[in-house]
């Protein structure tokens, strides 16, 4: 158990199902106070009732206030979770790159403009990204997707590196394969790299309630990315060759 997290104020977006709803009933089962944010109305409410928590459906962008509101005027944790899991190529239409720009990133930078000021004048804080291990590595078949998770990552980076001695605690979560309908519609892709690894929801909510019991930035509910992103780190053309070939194999299955 988290003792900080007890009686805590926690959002969590995207949470009408998969890795955000996990989250949410894992806070509420540890003692927190929980919002529950979706786009989905009836998801979200369907969740805040089951753990006792508080709906507030709407754009994860612009929830902050509301939010907090509902909290009594004080957010501890905020889980940017809400993510669009963007596929095609560069040639994908300009509307795919933007939503998957505004949800993926600009989200969580909205949030933190509005929860930081005060997390520092209190001296606490905590901001978890979902982020997805293709923000350590990348996605076949996912431009977008890959692209604004790396830009996801390293917001997370940038914001513990320059708030950690004054309080506020950042969590990057990187799973790869997580049994949701994320991963259901990635099709072909997602049979080939992401299925055969794949974990429950419950599992990231765990790998992430161990990390914060260590204060730990990076959270690696599959450690093989951890493996993955030293490899792509110490030799990038023998990572980039490796993947090439799993992208040939997935043109050739297709």
């Amino acid at each position: 158990m988290v003792e900080a997290v007890r009686d805590a104020g926690v959002v969590v977006t995207g949470a009408g199902g998969g890795i955000g709803a996990a989250l949410a009933r894992r806070f509420a089962a540890e003692g927190a106070r929980v919002v529950v944010n979706d786009l989905d109305a009836d998801k979200a409410k369907a969740v805040a009732e089951e753990i006792g928590g508080i709906a507030v459906p709407g754009d994860a962008s612009v929830i902050v206030s509301e939010a907090r509101e509902a909290l009594g005027g004080t957010v501890d944790v905020y889980c940017a979770n809400a993510g669009v899991g963007s596929g095609g190529t560069e040639a994908a239409k300009e509307k795919v790159w933007a939503l998957a720009w505004d949800v993926n990133v600009m989200a969580h930078v909205r949030a933190a403009h509005e929860l930081v000021p005060d997390w520092l004048e209190r001296g606490s804080g905590r901001f978890v990204s979902t982020v997805s291990a293709a923000g350590l590595l990348t996605m076949i078949g996912a431009a977008p997707y890959s692209v604004t998770k790396h830009a996801a990552y390293s917001f997370a980076e940038w914001l513990s590196l320059t708030y950690r001695h004054r309080g506020l605690k950042v969590h990057a979560i990187c799973p790869q394969g997580v049994r949701t309908d994320m991963l259901d519609a990635t099709g072909s892709v997602g049979d080939l790299v992401l299925k055969p690894d794949a974990i429950d929801p419950e599992d990231v909510a765990e790998a992430l309630f161990r990390g914060m019991a260590e204060d730990r930035f990076l959270i690696l509910p599959h450690p093989e990315a951890g493996e993955y992103f030293q490899a792509r780190a110490a030799d990038p053309d023998r990572w980039l060759t490796s993947m090439n070939h799993l992208q040939q194999k997935w043109e050739a299955a297709r």
